[in-house]
C-alpha cells in the first residue's frame, strides 16, 4: 500500500475515532499530496519516495512555526503545531540517534575520501541523499562541520 493510499484510509479511521487534530492533519497532507500529483510534469503519479519528502517538509514547517510561536508567546499555537508534528512523525521513517549519524557520516567521509572543511559539499552531497529521512539536513550539516 502506497503513502498516499495510507493516509486515505487513517482518514476514514480518524474520522470514526472522532480524532480533530489527527483528521485535520491528514486532510493537509493529503490536500498537499494531490497538489504534487497534478503539478506539471508529474504524470499523475506520487512516488513513496516524494510523499515522505513532502511529510519532512511539513514536519519542519510546523517545528519552525511552534518556535515562533513560542517566541511570540503564543503556547495555545505552538501545542496545536506540536500536536500536528506528532501525526505527521508516525509517518516518517525511524530518526536516527546522535551515535549512528556520527557512525554513519564517518563511513562517508571515509568513503568520499574528504580531509577538510573544503570537502564538506562532496561529503553533503552523498549524505543527504544516502540519510534522506532518517536524519534532518541540520543535523547531518552540523556533525559533517565537527566531523571535518
Amino acid at each position: 500500500m502506497s503513502l498516499f493510499d495510507q493516509i486515505s484510509n487513517d482518514i476514514k479511521e480518524a474520522m470514526k475515532a472522532k480524532d480533530k487534530v489527527r483528521l485535520e492533519t491528514l486532510r493537509n497532507v493529503k490536500k498537499v499530496f494531490l497538489e504534487a500529483k497534478t503539478a506539471p510534469g508529474a504524470n499523475d503519479e506520487l512516488t513513496d519516495d516524494t510523499a515522505l519528502k513532502l511529510i519532512q517538509k511539513l514536519v519542519k514547517q510546523g517545528k519552525d512555526s511552534a518556535e515562533i510561536y513560542k517566541g511570540q508567546g503564543r503556547e495555545d499555537l505552538a501545542e496545536g503545531e506540536l500536536a500536528q508534528v506528532a501525526v505527521l512523525e508516525a509517518y516518517l521513517p525511524k530518526q536516527m540517534s546522535e551515535a549512528e549519524l556520527e557512525a554513519a557520516l564517518k563511513a562517508i567521509i571515509a568513503e568520499v575520501g574528504a580531509t577538510s572543511a573544503k570537502d564538506m559539499g562532496k561529503v553533503m552531497g552523498v549524505a543527504t541523499k544516502r540519510l534522506a529521512g532518517q536524519a534532518e539536513g541540520r543535523a547531518i550539516s552540523a556533525k559533517v562541520k565537527e566531523l571535518l
